[in-house]
């Protein structure tokens, strides 16, 4: 009942109409999405805007086999002052909805090549609603997809990628007292705990696929089943496509330990066998002979 009344709150409050510049349409492929200005975004900065919302939904697409995830969507943009993205949320209510808060004086480098928020919210539309208690894996997917989808469109560095996901992907660890993740929805374990599951299962979809599949083959499958935001399925569901796409059950082998359990994750091992060797604070080299490299490779590269 509260998820009920908080979403009825967001569509009245969050998603009424904006006093706003006239709407503009980004095509993306096989999509398009209208952005509505605020009126306090400054004419000047639109350009750069619709620019930043381009090369997002196009980082988002590439990974979904080279469609966006839903045919039409919307994007309303707020200002504020300073350079910072801040606010983003995705629904499917009414539509596949995205609203995010852009500061006046935001570069192109703090939009363009900083920016991760805009292009986490787009890949929320590739996935369904699925019940509360399992709300770390929608989290979890956009957390891990999204600077994967950035370096596969060349806006990020794989390093950086590699060196971001060493430092905070500890924070998904149980702490005491925690359960499960389906039993743990504070925000570490939601997001960062929601993101090693699915590097843990790229990971061994492709060990078990000798490489030939990946975890972007089971969320494109569950896009063609029609799973998108705007829609609720049983997590069931979801994880039975996905396997189904790559052959496997790793995504519910994977939920039937981690779901339930508070298991802590070896992530020093899984770096070493990936060949991510950490060098200084948020910093990491390449080893290519470790025995999971062409694995690590082609998580960044979208193939062997």
């Amino acid at each position: 009942m509260r998820a009920v009344v908080l979403a009825w709150l967001l569509a009245v409050f969050c998603w009424s109409p904006l006093p706003a510049a006239e709407a503009r349409v980004v095509q993306l492929p096989g999509a398009e999405v209208r952005v509505e200005f605020d009126e306090a975004v400054p004419r000047e900065q639109q350009p750069l805007l619709l620019e930043w919302v381009a090369q997002s939904g196009r980082a988002v697409a590439a990974y979904y086999s080279g469609r966006f995830p839903v045919p039409e969507a919307t994007l309303l943009i707020f200002s504020r002052a300073g350079r910072s993205v801040s606010g983003g949320y995705a629904t499917g209510w009414n539509g596949p909805r995205a609203r995010i808060t852009v500061g006046r004086e935001a570069s192109r480098a703090d939009l363009l090549e900083d920016d991760w928020m805009l292009t986490h919210e787009f890949i929320h539309f590739g996935f369904p609603g699925v019940p509360d208690q399992h709300h770390w894996l929608e989290e979890g997917i956009a957390c891990y997809v999204e600077p994967v989808a950035r370096v596969r469109l060349g806006v990020l560095d794989a390093r950086r990628m590699w060196a971001e996901f060493v430092s905070e992907m500890p924070q998904g660890q149980p702490q005491p007292g925690d359960h499960g993740l389906d039993r743990t929805p504070t925000w570490a374990r939601t997001y960062w705990g929601g993101a090693i599951f699915c590097l843990l299962a790229d990971v061994e979809i492709r060990r078990q696929t000798d490489n030939r599949r990946g975890l972007e083959d089971a969320l494109r499958a569950i896009v063609a089943a029609g799973g998108s935001i705007e829609r609720s399925w049983p997590l069931a569901r979801a994880l039975a496509v996905g396997d189904a796409a790559t052959g496997t059950t790793v995504l519910r082998d994977l939920h039937a330990r981690l779901g339930p359990n508070p298991e802590a994750v070896d992530l020093e091992a899984l770096w070493r066998s990936l060949g991510v060797v950490k060098r200084g604070r948020r910093q990491v080299e390449f080893d290519d002979s470790a025995p999971l490299a062409a694995v690590r490779r082609a998580i960044t590269a979208g193939r062997p």
